[in-house]
């Protein structure tokens, strides 16, 4: 069977049925190709960058798996409490100073508490006129009051991650649910926010429950989409779970970018040890944002190594 590149993308991808044959059917590099070609018809040669600071790290009441901040492991993670407004502006300028587009705020826990939520205003507020850099928070289940204050205050996206399918989630994680993530994005998006969803691959799901997750984050219209690669941390409940393997993870870029035509699929946690060859042909097909330097606790990719690929693989900044 033949597939029309120009057909996917004017229906706005492909669907999750059509997902799972195209996973069994077609081999690598066939997947890889079309891929390259639907995101060349619906995307811009535009790569897009950000950079994260762990602003408020450990102690998370949270049981997620995968997660070497919660309470409920013990990995040796920093812990600290939010940092002062100051700090996260000089992280910030660090940032832009690198050429990279957007910079993120992240925070450990279930979510930030009303006080905490005025300190991050504040620091939005001081990096917004100091810098003048795209702001974006990730700051777990918060309400849309919080939404709206932090919107006026410059923060401009919402991060919340769905991490897998509806399927697999309440094996993962049993201290809070999709419902509760789904319904902090709509909340920031009714506050005039961009969203930000995505998951990791590699903690034991099926290439169909990639699908079921592709799925709901193209029925929730998420405009961008980390893609993270599980880092199996010792301690955590996951810290013994073997890699996913390198053509595995081609393949799910390329039918995540077959299901959202438009999306900024965005390669986060994880892609540090993967080949050049393999981080280049995901470049090329399916991944055209990034986020750009270290993790939350583990060590990311050097920035001018990244910058560098990012121009070989054909994309202007």
């Amino acid at each position: 069977m033949t597939y029309n590149p120009e057909e996917i993308v004017s229906r706005g991808g492909i669907s999750a049925g059509e997902a799972v044959i195209m996973s069994k059917t077609l081999p690598t590099r066939e997947l890889l190709g079309l891929a390259a070609e639907v995101m060349r018809l619906a995307c811009p040669p535009v790569f897009d960058t950000c950079s994260i600071v762990n602003a408020k790290s450990g102690r998370c009441p949270e049981d997620c798996k995968w997660c070497a901040q919660s309470a409920h492991w013990h990995t040796g993670a920093e812990e600290y409490p939010l940092l002062p407004p100051k700090t996260l502006l000089a992280a910030a300028q660090r940032c832009k100073s690198q050429g990279i587009g957007r910079f993120s705020i992240v925070t450990s826990g279930r979510r930030l508490k009303k006080e905490e939520v005025t300190q991050v205003c504040e620091a939005a507020a001081l990096i917004e006129k100091e810098c003048g850099i795209y702001l974006c928070l990730s700051a777990g289940l918060l309400d849309k009051e919080d939404f709206v204050r932090l919107r006026k205050a410059g923060i401009r996206r919402c991060h919340c991650n769905l991490e897998t399918a509806p399927s697999f989630f309440p094996s993962l994680c049993t201290t809070h649910d999709q419902s509760q993530k789904i319904k902090a994005l709509d909340d920031a998006r009714e506050a005039g926010m961009e969203v930000c969803s995505g998951g990791i691959i590699g903690m034991g799901e099926t290439m169909g429950q990639r699908i079921e997750l592709a799925s709901v984050l193209k029925s929730l219209g998420v405009e961008s989409v980390p893609v993270n690669i599980l880092s199996p941390i010792r301690g955590t409940a996951l810290g013994s779970r073997p890699l996913i393997g390198e053509d595995e993870i081609l393949r799910t870029i390329s039918v995540f970018r077959l299901m959202m035509p438009s999306a900024r699929l965005r390669f986060a946690g994880g892609r540090a040890r993967l080949s050049e060859e393999t981080l280049m042909k995901a470049f090329r097909s399916a991944v055209n944002a990034a986020i750009i330097g270290d993790m939350l606790t583990t060590v990311g990719a050097d920035v001018s190594t990244d910058m560098a690929r990012i121009k070989t693989a054909g994309y202007t900044l």
